[in-house]
């Protein structure tokens, strides 16, 4: 999702603003100091960063929990946050190496070690949580520390490994209250971030300013209180009756596609993010879509122009390879290959593979959002064709979703996806590499084989052709199919400032640039 020297993300950021001058208006001098509401129809999965690898939950992992490095926001390289400096030891990209800030304690007291950074790490791998983030540190083989050293050893060559304990993946857990073997349960964290958790109730967060943090974010100046609503209608009837003071993913499409300037006590910030959603295949024996002529059938028939129209009311724009515009390397393979939806191509693929039509199948979707409405698109598109009987499978627990997708209950779902670091290679790597996050049953060799190729190289830029290669795989062997990518809105309250700095498309939430004016 971010900008790389291989062709950056623009950054596409426009401040569309209500009242002249609004986000210059300068913060408040200190004397209001009640929370600000913030909501959202994101969910935390789970408190615990072993076992969470979605949106949601990394959006707060970046308020409680401190990484080694961060990534500021409009930037194309990490820097130091719990640490004071990282670097790669010698030029085999195998060995990289960070020195811990000195004097960090977790929320509750205790000093943040070496040891503890280790501990967050090696239980991650212990873990193996098919909800956690493991497939993003594949490459990752081991990790010692020594005084305030902390040394990671690589198994293969990875340029890209400095993004990747920038992310949630890294977020640094007090080994005296996390199980090694196991993720925490109840309610509590105990990290170093920015804000303590005060207390956590289903469908509300409350945080409060961590005053013995030290790191490159700034003190935050209030108490910010997440309140999570069910869909996106629920979102915006809290907006409308004031019960939060910014709204941020995912407000309906009808209601984003009609901010104006003009709007009274609303401001809105609208950025070039690179937010994309797939249709992911169970490529497993027995799944509807063992066979890759079948998924080869869906790519050639869906609509995406008339999903983007209709459905998303212009909010979304098509996609057509798994690394959106704006990122480096980014092509149109699904369009090469399906340049107009056609029944004809999808019926001829299926009678040469010897399939028997209607194919039938189960297509699993997270109730939130505009999901629903997406899914009953896709099914009519489908069964139009007469070549397909789609059943839609909703569930409303996000939780549960995933751990219905990760066990091949479904033939078939759509998901979001944010990248974690501004490099293609979080577009391709955990979506359609040896254990990706998708847990859709999808592994190739040459596919594996070009991403390890990728990984290898420390000008980005050499990385491009491999790139434009993965994605032509992609689309050929059709593991997933990309359906479109979407800007990202922010929207609060006149009296708030700084939620233009809220969110930039990357899945970091900086809610310590929230204050009043």
């Amino acid at each position: 999702m971010r900008r790389v020297a291989i062709g950056a993300l623009a950054a596409g950021s426009v401040l569309l603003v209500a009242g002249v001058g609004a986000w210059q208006l300068l913060p408040s001098d200190g004397n209001k100091k009640d929370a600000i509401n913030v909501g959202t129809t994101d969910v935390v999965s789970n408190l615990d960063p072993a076992g969470a690898y979605d949106a949601g939950s990394w959006a707060l992992y970046s308020n409680v929990y401190q990484s080694l490095l961060t990534i500021k926001g409009g930037a194309d390289q990490p820097v130091p946050d719990a640490a004071s400096s990282c670097k790669f030891i010698g030029t085999k990209l195998t060995t990289y190496q960070c020195e811990l800030r000195p004097g960090l304690t977790f929320s509750n007291g205790r000093e943040v070690t070496a040891e503890d950074v280790k501990f967050s790490f090696d239980r991650i791998k212990a873990i193996a949580s098919d909800q956690g983030p493991l497939p993003l540190l594949n490459t990752l083989k081991s990790v010692t520390a020594q005084d305030r050293t902390i040394t990671f050893s690589l198994s293969a060559r990875d340029a890209t490994f400095p993004f990747k304990i920038a992310t949630g993946a890294g977020s640094i857990v007090d080994r005296e209250k996390y199980p090694a073997k196991s993720l925490r349960t109840g309610g509590a964290v105990d990290g170093s971030g920015p804000y303590v958790l005060k207390a956590s109730t289903k469908g509300q967060i409350e945080l409060t300013p961590n005053e013995s943090y030290k790191g490159d974010a700034k003190q935050p100046p209030v108490p910010v209180t997440i309140k999570y609503y069910e869909d996106s209608d629920e979102l915006n009837g809290a907006w409308e009756e004031r019960e939060v003071d910014v709204a941020h993913r995912e407000l309906p499409p009808k209601v984003l596609a009609g901010l104006n300037p003009g709007m009274k006590d609303t401001r809105y910030h609208e950025s070039g993010g690179s937010e994309i959603r797939s249709m992911v295949f169970n490529v497993r024996k027995k799944s509807a879509f063992e066979d890759r002529e079948v998924r080869q059938a869906v790519a050639a028939v869906i609509d995406r122009n008339k999903l983007a129209g209709l459905t998303f009311e212009g909010t979304v724009q098509p996609l057509y390879s798994l690394i959106p515009k704006g990122i480096g390397g980014h092509t149109t393979p699904f369009y090469d290959t399906y340049p107009q939806p056609s029944t004809a191509t999808a019926k001829a693929l299926l009678r040469e593979a010897g399939v028997e039509t209607p194919v039938s199948f189960t297509l699993g979707i997270n109730k939130r959002g505009a999901n629903v409405a997406e899914a009953d698109e896709i099914k009519q598109q489908l069964e139009d064709t007469g070549l397909f009987k789609v059943t839609v499978d909703v569930q409303p627990d996000w939780t549960a979703f995933q751990k219905k997708y990760a066990a091949g209950g479904f033939d078939a779902y759509t998901i979001g996806w944010i990248a974690d670091f501004p490099d293609p290679d979080n577009f391709i790597s955990p979506l359609v590499g040896a254990d990706s996050s998708m847990n859709n049953g999808f592994s190739d060799p040459a596919v594996q084989q070009l991403i390890t190729r990728t990984q290898s190289y420390s000008d980005r830029g050499m990385a491009a052709n491999d790139f434009r290669e993965l994605q032509r795989l992609i689309a050929q062997k059709v593991p997933m199919m990309p359906i479109w990518q979407k800007k990202d809105y922010v929207i609060s309250r006149d009296a708030v400032t700084g939620a233009q700095n809220l969110s930039d498309g990357t899945g970091v939430w900086r809610l310590w640039d929230l204050n009043w004016l």
